[in-house]
């Protein structure tokens, strides 16, 4: 196990601990949270919560557990890819595929199919999620961005901490939403009566916030475009339901009211600053031909 031990000094003082650490150690925001999870980021001896704000003296420890044997294979797909260099590769994630092995899948992941296209991707989050900077869900389809090395993989988990990463996403939302555009601010945590959903919680939730604006309505439903604030699993899915528009087809957070397979939720639109380039760079992709499909039927008049 890796031991990184230092003193608060001023320039780190007030700051809170996850964003101190990113300067100066290499690990990923995501890396860092699990290590804060786990008790294994303590101040004065003491175990701390990631909003913990650094003061002068402190003494910090960080321990790093030994990486585990890689062991995730490389799988061939057939991969729509956006963009590519020696840094970071972009893909248009398709519905169904997850993103990265865990304990409860056996199917093939992007991560196979991005390592056997690549042969190699930053080791910063483990062995089980190589290059994984952010994630999105299964059945959520669109653009996700991977690293090729650990230089990039710090830069882009940066920006995702600062906010200088932009992602949008479209949602086609049940009910009509009457005001152009508003913000969803409220915090995100485990459901406490289904472990395997979030929900709008105070009790360990943490902030979340989601922008989002009407770019078209329909009898019974409405198209929107959303920006992510903040990166919490599931948000754009649980946000929209907590105000009572669910996304279409969702099966998680509207199952009642399944109208096919695959909720119609697409990550459109990638904004980065380039780790090695600093150009910042913009990368689309269209919504998939079904999310096309059922909004042709929309605009037809077979809104039920």
């Amino acid at each position: 196990m890796e031991r990184i031990q230092f003193t608060v000094e001023d320039e780190l003082k007030g700051i809170r601990i996850d964003k101190a650490l990113l300067g100066r150690v290499e690990l990923s925001r995501t890396r860092i949270q699990q290590l804060i999870d786990e008790g294994l980021i303590c101040v004065n001896d003491e175990p701390v919560k990631s909003n913990y704000k650094l003061r002068l003296d402190d003494d910090v420890t960080v321990e790093i557990p030994d990486s585990e044997e890689y062991h995730v294979e490389p799988v061939k797909m057939d991969l729509d890819i956006r963009y590519e260099d020696e840094d970071v590769i972009v893909i248009n994630k398709p519905r169904g595929l997850i993103v990265h092995p865990t304990a409860t899948t056996s199917e093939p992941t992007l991560v196979n199919g991005v390592l056997y296209h690549c042969k190699d991707l930053s080791g910063i989050n483990g062995v089980n999620r190589p290059g994984v900077v952010h994630r999105i869900d299964k059945d959520t389809t669109g653009l996700i961005i991977m690293a090729k090395n650990d230089k990039a993989h710090l830069s882009l988990s940066a920006q995702l901490a600062d906010k200088t990463m932009s992602r949008k996403y479209y949602a086609l939302v049940h009910g009509v939403i009457q005001h152009d555009n508003g913000t969803i601010d409220a915090p995100i945590g485990r459901d406490p009566k289904d472990r395997q959903k979030m929900a709008v919680t105070d009790k360990n939730g943490k902030d979340a916030v989601t922008r989002f604006y009407v770019r078209e309505r329909f009898k019974k439903h409405t198209l929107i475009e959303c920006h992510l604030m903040t990166g919490r699993t599931h948000q754009i899915r649980v946000h929209m339901e907590y105000i009572g528009h669910p996304v279409v087809n969702d099966p998680k957070y509207a199952p009642r009211r399944m109208k096919g397979n695959g909720q119609l939720l697409h990550a459109f639109e990638l904004t980065f600053i380039h780790p090695t380039t600093n150009q910042r760079m913009t990368i689309t992709c269209p919504r998939p031909a079904d999310f096309e499909e059922y909004l042709e039927k929309l605009r037809e008049g077979n809104d039920q």
